[in-house]
């Protein structure tokens, strides 16, 4: 195996950078060219996080039977026939399902290679709730997967419970980061276009610009404060126009959209307080990436976020927008407070979210399934 890297499939429902991407895309450049990359999405279009990719990272992406569309046999037999070409298969989130389907429907028929699925949320169709015709799918689906991998306690119990699957087959890998290059301090221009009104601290957040990650709810929350504070958001996406008008109707004029940035260890010590708005998270890797900027954290309360935090900040994890609001009130009012709420979500972070255990798991979990238990050490 060594002389021939193996052949790693990744199937997205799109590849447009978030969280999951950048994990896998972070995975792909920590192992170089210790293994071959194929990355095909749902969403051929969605593509935007390619850029991000090492170019020591040998990765393709290469044509392939749609992997969203009507259910049907035919299209599950092409779709299998394509990852007959692979040593392993890794699928993410819902938009890869299909895939795993038709793994499930013809792994042993045609010799399949192991398949690996991760969950790591939901879209804002299930921010409210799973559906249960997608339990039931994702049941059936993943019977043949070798593993389930999920970043989060929620997550692990929904595995359990709401796609019933066994306790072996789910693996908990918390995300990680490589924690040390957030002590650096950023330079002030680090953020293109970021133009700081005089007087006023920083809210920012890094986020998808999409429904679920609500940032319209971030925005009210921050001009109840407009005096004092100035909302920075860092990604790109479709909601982008929904949320400059949502900034011009509450009078939010310094408001700075920065768009997709890499590196954030470079820009996000900028902010003064990071700030999360979303209906639905798991275990957001933006979240950990502050904690070790050494920041004070406002977030709804999503997923595995109030556990995440430092013990001290919990009580800035708010229900309701209402609480969002107060609590970036309250951290603003308080210099000494956002200081030692940073320090010790600094400290957290260098406890439990270093990114070497993250690598390690999931070196071993893909390394067994290659039936090369060291091959990406």
């Amino acid at each position: 195996m060594r002389g021939d890297p193996p052949r790693i499939l990744h199937i997205h429902g799109s590849f447009t950078l978030g969280g999951k991407e950048a994990r896998a895309i972070r995975l792909m450049n920590i192992w170089g060219d210790k293994a071959r990359h194929s990355i095909v999405s749902a969403a051929p279009e969605a593509l935007g996080a390619r850029s991000a990719i090492g170019p020591q990272v040998p990765v393709d992406f290469p044509e392939a039977p749609p992997f969203a569309g009507r259910p049907g046999l035919a299209r599950f037999r092409a779709i299998a026939q394509f990852l007959s070409g692979y040593d392993l298969v890794l699928g993410y989130n819902w938009g890869a399902m299909d895939g795993v389907m038709a793994h499930r429907l013809f792994a042993r028929s045609m010799r399949l290679p192991p398949l690996i699925h991760h969950e790591d949320g939901f879209n804002a169709d299930e921010a409210a709730g799973l559906k249960p015709q997608r339990n039931l799918y994702r049941r059936m689906a993943l019977g043949r997967a070798q593993a389930l991998v999920v970043p989060s306690a929620r997550l692990e119990r929904i595995a359990h419970q709401a796609w019933k699957q066994p306790a072996g087959k789910v693996h908990l890998i918390r995300n990680g980061i490589d924690v040390a290059r957030y002590a650096q301090a950023p330079a002030p221009d680090a953020i293109p276009g970021l133009v700081r009104t005089p007087g006023k601290l920083l809210v920012g957040t890094l986020a998808g610009l999409r429904a679920v990650k609500n940032i319209p709810r971030l925005v009210r929350a921050v001009a109840a404060h407009r005096e004092r504070l100035q909302l920075v958001v860092v990604g790109e996406g479709p909601e982008r126009d929904a949320i400059l008008a949502e900034a011009a109707a509450q009078g939010l004029d310094d408001i700075c959209l920065a768009g997709f940035m890499t590196d954030p260890w470079r820009f996000v010590g900028l902010f003064d307080i990071f700030a999360l708005s979303s209906d639905s998270e798991q275990f957001p890797i933006s979240l950990v990436e502050a904690m070790a900027a050494g920041l004070p954290v406002a977030s709804t309360d999503v997923g595995d976020v109030a556990n995440m935090v430092a013990p001290a900040n919990r009580p800035f994890v708010a229900a309701d927008e209402q609480g969002l609001a107060d609590a970036l009130g309250t951290l603003a009012a308080d210099a000494e407070l956002r200081a030692t709420l940073g320090a010790a979500n600094r400290a957290r972070a260098q406890r439990d979210y270093d990114e070497k255990t993250m690598v390690d798991a999931y070196a071993a979990l893909y390394g067994e399934a290659l039936a090369s238990p060291h091959i990406l050490r």
